[in-house]
């Protein structure tokens, strides 16, 4: 971007703020510029090149797209060191939440809920672990099998994935640290897969966590073209890292970039390896 103003010391009837001459000229890079190599495509992050010049970025079509993220801590938490004494946007910062206190403007704390359909009905058996986690996004009141006719409710990631997905490369990413298990009874009373799972795609449809890390990488960073596990393998063997497969065009992209957009496309890039490691 070049920006002329002339401010010239001779007298004149226009006012000052209307005498100038701005030009301003940035070829943007296109928001959905990928670097591709041989069966990789690296997504880039939000750059300033992305965004018209002088323009906000919430009225251009380079703005963030909306995400919802959930997540579960499956023993709870310490509730006086979570919750915070007051009301009000001057709240507190517990000790657990503390780390967010530079994130204050963007916070809202819910407090004081009671998630009824995770209760145990009278005639329910005695697990209670399948019970609440059934509950936990759908809001319905998990159906008691030690069988496959599990059944519990659309979770609410699934509902906002049918909107919110439309605008994204994948709708929905389900992510968990223990090997998902469907069949059989996890809990007394209650099926595994209340339990392998917080998402469902409809009322008996249960979405498997992912619990490697390599193949959730692969499934935001691999190759879009084919899930086949075998022809992924041989393109791990032969890239030890996908950014080696976009190198040369890393540095070409570099070269028509700011030093601001240099510095972010380094870090995110290094981010990119460091997960791979």
């Amino acid at each position: 971007m070049v920006v002329v103003v002339s401010r010239c010391c001779t007298k004149s009837s226009v006012p000052d703020e209307e005498i100038g001459v701005m030009i301003i000229t940035k070829k943007l890079l296109p928001r959905r510029t990928v670097l591709r190599g041989l069966g990789t495509a690296v997504a880039l992050p939000l750059l300033d090149g992305m965004v018209p010049a002088l323009t906000a970025l919430s009225r251009t079509a380079a703005a963030a797209k909306p995400r919802l993220g959930v997540v579960y801590v499956p023993h709870g938490a310490v509730m006086d060191k979570w919750t915070p004494a007051e009301e009000g946007a001057g709240f507190g910062f517990t000790p657990i939440l503390q780390p967010l206190e530079g994130y204050r403007d963007h916070l809202t704390v819910v407090s004081g809920l009671d998630h009824k359909p995770a209760a145990q009905m009278p005639g329910d058996p005695a697990g209670g672990h399948g019970r609440i986690t059934g509950a936990f996004l759908t809001g319905v009141h998990a159906k008691p099998t030690e069988g496959a006719d599990f059944e519990a409710g659309q979770s609410v990631d699934q509902i906002a994935a049918e909107q919110l997905g439309q605008q994204t490369q994948l709708a929905s990413l389900e992510i968990g640290i223990g090997l998902p298990e469907f069949g059989g009874a996890c809990d007394a009373g209650f099926s595994c897969a209340y339990i392998s799972t917080l998402a469902w795609s409809t009322p008996t449809t249960p979405l498997p966590m992912e619990s490697h890390p390599r193949a959730v990488f692969e499934r935001l960073f691999g190759d879009g073209t084919t899930t086949d596990p075998e022809a992924r393998r041989k393109r791990m063997a032969r890239d030890r890292s996908i950014l080696d497969a976009v190198t040369d065009k890393v540095a070409r992209l570099q070269g028509g970039l700011g030093t601001a957009d240099r510095a972010k496309l380094t870090d995110y890039l290094s981010a990119v390896r460091d997960v791979e490691r």
